[in-house]
């Protein structure tokens, strides 16, 4: 089930849980599942390299005021101005109209990409196609001088410009220059190197309570920083199965 957007200042819906039963036993606390946690992680950050971008992406232009490229329920593209950015920063932008973000799909065997506006509809430069062809697949090239940033280019060589007074989107730029480089920001659970990251950094969160649960004993310090390591490394039902015989030669001993 693909997970609705959510933009910055919307209201979070609270689930609402079940009251007890006279039939309810009470429950051990159970920690979540960190890789849940990886999938509810809505923030934005910054594609560092086209094998980055996925998912939800809102595609920042190169204009004085912050823009986007966006399209209407017609298909029509158009620069929207972004109105969630910090102090002007556009390595901060985050959509606050859905008409802001596309969702991007890698293109089988190749390295374009493909961008479906939130009507369903297929393209960067003319949203208004409903099957993918190579005319709506697109190269994103890194810009060598300014991490972060892309280059977009599409099928016949050319490449994605807003004009100098920042009104339009074209799709005929001969070369690559500051008109052309524009930054990509896209759903943090989608990115491969933060989603690792955020996986890693939820194993490591484990109390000392829980790894005692685990093992059905008081730990000492040692048996506590041996089985935090293990939960990272991976091999951390071992590791609780090694602790629990330790503990059982420990106390015959």
């Amino acid at each position: 089930m693909v997970k609705p957007l959510a933009f910055k200042g919307d209201k979070k819906v609270k689930k609402r849980k079940a009251g007890p039963t006279d039939n309810d036993t009470p429950a051990e606390k159970k920690p979540r599942d960190s890789a849940v946690d990886v999938q509810e992680d809505d923030s934005w950050v910054t594609a560092d390299a086209s094998s980055d971008i996925n998912g939800p992406t809102v595609i920042v232009l190169p204009s004085t005021t912050p823009t986007c490229i966006a399209c209407d329920a017609g298909g029509k593209v158009f620069p929207s101005e972004l109105e969630n950015v910090v102090q002007g920063d556009p390595a901060t932008a985050e959509p606050h109209d859905v008409r802001q973000v596309w969702i991007a799909s890698k293109i089988a065997g190749t390295d374009n990409i493909g961008f479906k506006g939130h009507h369903g509809r297929i393209g960067v430069l003319s949203a208004r196609t409903e099957a993918m062809s190579p005319e709506e697949t697109f190269l994103c090239i890194a810009s060598p001088d300014t991490p972060g940033t892309f280059n977009i280019q599409n099928a016949r060589g050319k490449f994605v410009s807003v004009t100098d007074d920042g009104k339009d989107i074209r799709g005929d730029a001969e070369s690559i220059f500051f008109n052309t480089t524009v930054r990509i920001r896209m759903q943090a659970r989608f990115k491969p190197k933060f989603k690792a990251s955020k996986e890693l950094k939820a194993k490591e969160r484990i109390s000392r309570n829980e790894l005692e649960e685990a093992v059905g004993r008081k730990l000492n310090d040692d048996e506590v920083r041996k089985l935090k390591k293990a939960r990272v490394q991976g091999d951390y039902h071992e590791a609780v199965l090694d602790v629990r015989v330790k503990g059982k030669h420990d106390k015959y001993s």
